[in-house]
């Protein structure tokens, strides 16, 4: 159902009033109603809206940027490295104005009662069918980056189906994937049978002997699991979309749920598919929807020869405005639209003659207090929840501090779950994954289960106890270093450090491989011996699975045993040659150089 421009403008009048809202994408400033917030003009004749990262976060949800997200080399002091006031005097933005709490941690907690929550699935609907209203169905694509069928308790509990069924009532077109592989096969197969768009990956492919053993595979002469790419008709273009999907997903998650799928960059099959498209298909433009994460995008962008637009992902980068990189043949636009529902990126592209001539971007926080929700969508959510709501709504205890996860060393629940491992496990140190999904709480609000399960809903959960020595600890944390601040971007596999509970360190994110890390030492002082064996608990193996419980029950046990939350330590390293990096603002640690 649609409806007409002066009915929406109608239906978020009310909203206006609440305040002051930001103008977004290439026309700055603040602005003064809602209309004006999501009043983007017509601009060509094609219009991507594009989406990431959401985690299955289907309601409204609050989640602050980072405060730290370095950028080293070619990447030092551009986007998607820049945080807080760096971010803000790059862009030409007020740091009282709410653009500063859409794309910066700034002030968070009292932006975030200010404005509201972000994103819902009800709330992205209905800006999604404005802006489809506005530009005509023939004339639009919603794409979805991936990262869409995990990160919640729903998702988990209906193996993803709860966002499958979601996103066909969004519309959208396409889209790729990376925790989507962390179900099981046939699951990940019966929920792209049920998705009512395009699932598209060019560099996913089955093995040699599940091929010979009847695998169910889109091509057996290649080995492709999935198809590379699809062919859209869009405002009268001829468009193309090639699906890359998390490079190192067999890495980063267990390859035992996907035996028989290999992953990688595959830069050079890119190039062929990319022309081979441009041979067979004849198309007026050539998109990528990728999950490499925003580094690897510009790097593909400059070496890949005939993509117009990397529509990217993974990183949960929000980039303000694309990156317009040099590629073999012309330029390539590079853009990130952020993660939980939180933004919709819209391209206005004018695309004539077999060629991108022109775009406007803007990226366009999802205000759930500015937008009425759409009652379809709404009533699915609701209906789809229902059975969960007793378990999701349990009160755990009440947060003293703002708990958030997003930044490249620690946050704040992260440190809670740490804390709850080493407690209920009775161990020395304790490790917890770096990954970037989760949401946030701020002071005063009741933790329940759902913010747990929006922290470790994963279907790998199972939490471990064991020995290590100082020797493992180290190079286990200089292991993970390395993916992150590695000089060469096809190196990195996203996600920020991992978090440590019971241990302090220095970090040279600067330094070479397994000399990153010094001075690590135990909270109560002790210096982290080679030889010494140690008590470790965490959870989420990639390998063998743990035998442990799963980890939402170690964190729900130790909150239930709390009124508040409070956080005693928070075990934050300190860091060398990072002084004058616009990728950190506003360090809780000590910076030494």
């Amino acid at each position: 159902m649609h409806f007409s421009r002066r009915e929406f403008l109608q239906m978020i009048g009310a909203a206006g009033a609440v305040g002051m809202l930001p103008a977004c994408g290439s026309g700055r400033g603040t602005v003064k109603s809602a209309e004006q917030l999501y009043d983007i003009p017509k601009f060509g004749n094609v219009t991507v809206m594009h989406m990431t990262d959401c985690h299955a976060q289907l309601k409204p949800v609050y989640f602050r940027e980072p405060n730290v997200n370095l950028g080293f080399h070619d990447a030092k002091g551009r986007p998607p490295h820049l945080v807080g006031k760096h971010l803000l005097d790059h862009f030409g933005l007020s740091s009282d104005s709410p653009e500063a709490h859409a794309f910066t941690y700034l002030d968070f907690a009292e932006a975030a009662e200010k404005y509201g929550k972000v994103g819902g699935f009800d709330h992205l609907a209905t800006l999604v069918k404005k802006i489809r209203a506005e530009r005509g169905d023939d004339n639009t694509l919603l794409m979805d980056g991936g990262d869409t069928w995990q990160g919640s308790g729903t998702a988990l509990w209906t193996r993803g189906e709860d966002m499958v069924d979601a996103t066909n009532l969004l519309g959208v077109d396409v889209m790729t994937g990376h925790w989507e592989f962390t179900y099981k096969e046939k699951e990940i197969l019966k929920n792209i049978e049920r998705f009512d768009g395009d699932f598209v990956a060019q560099n996913v492919f089955a093995s040699v002997d599940a091929i010979f053993e009847g695998a169910d595979v889109h091509d057996e002469d290649s080995g492709r699991v999935f198809p590379p790419y699809v062919m859209k008709d869009v405002g009268g273009a001829r468009v193309a979309v090639i699906g890359q999907a998390f490079p190192y997903t067999p890495i980063a998650n267990p390859q035992r749920f996907i035996p028989d799928w290999s992953f990688g960059i595959k830069e050079s099959e890119m190039q062929a598919v990319v022309d081979e498209v441009r041979e067979k298909e004849k198309p007026d433009a050539v998109f990528v929807l990728s999950h490499n994460g925003a580094d690897v995008d510009i790097k593909m962008g400059k070496r890949v020869r005939g993509i117009d637009v990397i529509f990217g992902g993974h990183t949960h980068d929000a980039i303000v405005e694309p990156v317009v990189v040099d590629s073999p043949e012309g330029q390539t636009v590079v853009s990130n639209a952020g993660s939980n529902g939180k933004f919709l990126a819209v391209m206005d592209m004018d695309i004539r003659d077999g060629k991108l001539r022109d775009f406007k971007y803007h990226l366009v926080p999802v205000f759930s207090n500015y937008l009425e929700p759409d009652k379809e969508m709404s009533r699915y959510i609701e209906k789809v929840r229902e059975p969960y709501l007793d378990k999701l709504n349990e009160e755990l205890a009440v947060a003293d501090e703002l708990m958030y996860r997003r930044g490249n060393f620690n946050g704040t629940f992260d440190q809670v779950i740490c804390d709850a491992q080493r407690e209920v496990g009775g161990a020395d140190i304790s490790l917890s994954p770096g990954f970037r999904w989760g949401t946030s709480v701020l002071p005063g609000q009741t933790i329940t289960m759902e913010h747990v399960m929006d922290q470790t809903g994963i279907t790998y959960p199972e939490t471990y106890v064991r020995e290590m020595s100082g020797e493992q600890i180290k190079m286990t944390l200089e292991d993970v270093a390395d993916n992150l601040f590695n000089k060469d971007p096809y190196r990195q596999q996203g996600g920020d450090m991992v978090r440590v509970g019971g241990l302090d360190y220095t970090m040279d994110p600067t330094a070479k491989m397994g000399k990153r890390l010094t001075d690590l030492t135990l909270d109560n002082g002790e210096k982290l011996e080679a030889d010494k064996k140690y008590k470790v608990a965490g959870w989420a193996t990639v390998g063998e699975e743990s035998d442990g419980e799963p980890i939402w029950d170690v964190v729900a046990t130790y909150l239930r045993d709390r009124d508040t939350v409070t956080i005693d330590k928070l075990n934050t390293p300190k860091l060398k040659n990072v002084k004058g990096n616009p990728g950190i603002d506003d360090y809780d640690g000590e910076i030494l150089s």
